[in-house]
């Protein structure tokens, strides 16, 4: 079969490799129909993340076919299409038992393997480990091209993001970047009853569309974005202020936005260390929350989707492909020029 094999920073390739093939009971293997990039890609092909190896396939989304069954799985059958979501889970560990499966014990205590620690979805079949307990069945009126944005982007800005910062009916919430998990923060914020959300953003592409989304307001980012929200908020700052880029400059916009005892909901992948004025902070009763997504919430998102109250499908606005990988990459690593949010990827 074809994936796209990393080869050290900077390096991949859409190659020939060993066909997806079950390993332990528990075991499915999926043909890929759907699948696409995440900024946690453009971080592994940075070399910023050292588990993944030369050799590893990259991607950790997918929608497809079940086509081989492990002896011990009993919830799937062949021919069943389902949603491959970024975090495994064994279901009977501790973590797992807490509802933390992004820390599964069994899987090596990162539930975020493929891609990371096991070949992942960028590929034309891929190996599901604790199939029963890790995939989801897409129900019939539930398109691939929305499915494939229920794998990371949806549950990581609700649960990162709306869960994760309490948002409750009436509060106003700021959202600092307006990319595909801010504009998923954005998206479900409603479901809580925001009444107020305020996207803030360098890019105008972003703020239009996180208008469409569901924003109430739309700030460009620059030296006077915190004075707009203070002053849309009648002088108090926000709720909820969420962080969903991963630059210190952009944490410390966050947390410079909501009103004393506040949540700061950092959502971004942080890959430096970020100063924050705790001098200041300290006596605001400010609560500061951060992540990995667990993917529990997928069951009601799927229902949200299903039911047209979540239009998932506007997450993507670029289709691409296998033997286009390349150029999918391309759209996605440059997005803000390209206008671009999330890419679909399919066979063809």
């Amino acid at each position: 079969m074809k994936a796209l094999v990393y080869h050290g920073p900077g390096q991949k390739a859409w190659e020939d490799v060993p066909d997806a093939a079950i390993q332990d009971p528990t075991d499915v293997v999926v043909r890929v129909d759907t699948t696409t990039i995440c900024g946690t890609d453009l971080h592994i092909l940075h070399g910023d993340v050292a588990a993944v190896t030369d050799g590893r396939i990259l991607g950790h989304e997918a929608v497809g076919t079940v086509t081989e069954v492990g002896e011990a799985v009993k919830g799937f059958a062949v021919g069943d299409r389902v949603l491959v979501p970024a975090i495994t889970k064994c279901g009977r560990c501790e973590y797992c038992q807490r509802g933390m499966p992004s820390h599964c014990q069994t899987v090596g205590g990162i539930g975020w393997i493929f891609g990371h620690l096991i070949d992942g979805t960028q590929a034309e079949s891929v190996r599901v480990p604790y199939a029963d307990t890790s995939l989801y069945a897409v129900p019939g009126n539930v398109t691939n091209e929305q499915a494939i944005f229920l794998a990371d982007s949806l549950p990581t800005g609700y649960e990162v993001g709306v869960l994760a910062g309490q948002v409750r009916p009436g509060d106003t919430v700021a959202v600092v970047g307006a990319g595909a998990v801010g504009l998923s923060a954005i998206l479900t914020t409603g479901l809580w009853g925001a009444s107020k959300v305020i996207a803030i953003d360098t890019n105008k592409f972003r703020l239009d569309k996180a208008l469409e989304f569901g924003a109430t307001d739309a700030i460009e980012a620059g030296a006077s974005a915190a004075a707009d929200v203070i002053a849309l908020t009648d002088g108090l700052g926000v709720d909820v202020s969420i962080e969903a880029v991963g630059y210190p400059e952009t944490l410390l916009t966050a947390a410079s936005l909501v009103r004393p005892g506040g949540t700061i909901a950092n959502i971004g992948v942080h890959g430096t260390p970020v100063e924050l004025p705790m001098q200041n902070m300290w006596i605001q009763n400010v609560t500061l929350t951060m992540g990995l997504v667990d993917t529990v919430s997928i069951p009601t998102l799927l229902t949200m989707v299903a039911s047209g109250r979540i239009p998932a499908e506007k997450m993507g606005t670029h289709t691409f492909t296998f033997d286009q990988m390349d150029d999918a990459y391309d759209v996605f690593k440059n997005a803000a020029s390209n206008s671009a949010l999330k890419v679909v990827i399919t066979p063809a």
